[in-house]
């Protein structure tokens, strides 16, 4: 029996399995390695994180993205996107060196089982653990406004579901949403030649500043310091001291995580935008449906900056829509839990599942990780900055677990245990 299976290999997967092979667990390791962000993002795309705030983490701090960058013949530096691609290519060659081997077969179903848990794979093995920590990302939240959702995937998709935006080359497309996600990818399909449009709800896209200048006079940093989140003060507190804001009454929380670092722009995408594509504010879908024999869809969309408030209703055709409008983790939508394991969970006030300060879920010995414990810490577990605070404290978290479970065995000393002991960085 595994003391811990980490479900997932994103960045918050492969930093916690990093964390624990270093504390001499038995782990394994399930899921394709950085699967989003190979599978679910398409080429051209940057991120919208500085690359210093966009490290996996591992203890000795070694394996960091400026170091895979310079192996590359690429300086990483502050005010310069880095491409997705890369940063996929990043994760990979952390896991060669900071996690045991990784089981790329995707885990089906988790249950509770006396002792601990079991989980499924796809061609049916089942793994036991005495613990588990699910890192799934973001892909199983995918949220759909619902005048879309009854319609096909030939008409409706996600902006998570594409890794190639080819297929729309010469056809209209209209992308829902005003964030990054939405505006970089209208900028992708401009650029290529596709008929554009974004709807927006709000009545006027955000973009976010020119980050300023890494070295300053000391009075400007003292004033706005910089973090992972951006400059000021207040993020700096969401990216630095999650812990802390765990301990902020649960209705503080959800309004932080709901509110802060709201849908914007990058800075560098904005010159893409402006000028290329059709931008609709203030508009939002009431209805849809399938027209030309299911080859287009009508849009209904209401606009609400008409004369003092009026609402003015309009129509359009297009041949695709992309809902670029997030992610909603809550428990239901946790599938690969057993039933009966997901339904006794303990929920926040938004329905996502409540998690102690190491990351324990209401269930002893099930850890959550990344996007669903925003709620409980606070926007950072929206960006890979969260992964160095989660995979720390969520490890300390398994061996309290491990040393009070009622298996009674003891947690292995760094370096001895099962399949992790092997040195962290002796595969290349």
């Amino acid at each position: 029996m595994y003391d811990l299976l980490v479900v997932g290999a994103g960045p918050y997967g492969l930093s916690i399995a990093s964390h624990a092979a270093a504390a001499g667990l038995r782990l394994r390791v399930l899921g394709r390695p950085m699967a989003s962000w190979r599978d679910h993002m398409p080429r051209g795309m940057f991120l919208k994180s500085e690359p210093w705030a966009s490290n996996l983490s591992d203890p000795s701090g070694r394996w960091r993205l400026d170091g895979y960058c310079a192996s590359q013949g690429v300086t990483a530096r502050h005010g310069e996107p880095i491409p997705v691609e890369m940063f996929a290519a990043y994760g990979l060659w952390f896991a060669q060196r900071a996690v045991p081997e990784v089981d790329e077969r995707t885990v089906t179903r988790v249950s509770a089982c006396p002792g601990g848990f079991e989980a499924v794979t796809q061609d049916g093995q089942v793994l036991p653990a005495r613990t588990v920590a699910l890192a799934v990302g973001v892909t199983p939240f995918t949220e759909i406004p619902p005048a879309l959702r009854g319609l096909p995937a030939s008409l409706v998709s996600h902006s998570v579901d594409h890794d190639d935006l080819a297929r729309f080359r010469d056809r209209d497309v209209t992308v829902v949403g005003g964030g990054q996600a939405a505006l970089e990818t209208a900028a992708l399909l401009a650029e290529q030649g596709t008929r554009v449009r974004v709807l927006a709800r709000a009545d006027r896209l955000a973009w976010n500043d020119v980050p300023p200048p890494w070295q300053r006079p000391w009075w400007q940093s003292a004033r706005a310091p910089h973090s992972g989140l951006g400059c000021g003060w207040r993020n700096w507190f969401y990216a630095e001291r999650p812990g802390l804001l765990h301990r902020l009454p649960e209705r503080t929380r959800i309004r932080i995580t709901e509110t802060a670092l709201g849908p914007a722009g990058a800075w560098w995408v904005r010159e893409r935008v402006e000028g290329a594509v059709e931008v609709l504010p203030g508009h939002e879908i009431t209805a849809a449906r399938s027209v030309n024999d299911g080859a287009g869809v009508r849009l209904e969309v209401v606009h609400r900056g008409g004369a003092e408030g009026s609402a003015v209703v309009r129509s359009l055709e297009t041949d695709h829509v992309i809902a670029a409008t997030g992610f909603t983790a809550t428990c239901d939508r946790l599938a690969l839990l057993s039933p009966d394991l997901r339904t006794t969970l303990t929920r926040t006030a938004c329905g996502s599942p409540r998690v102690t300060s190491g990351f324990e879920s209401s269930h002893p010995g099930l850890f959550l990780a990344g996007l669903i414990t925003a709620p409980d810490f606070g926007p950072a577990m929206r960006f890979v900055q969260g992964a160095t605070y989660t995979a720390e404290t969520l490890v300390r978290g398994v061996r309290r677990r491990l040393r009070a479970g009622s298996a009674g065995a003891a947690i292995p000393a760094p370096g001895r245990g099962g399949r992790s002991e092997a040195p962290a960085g002796a595969r290349r």
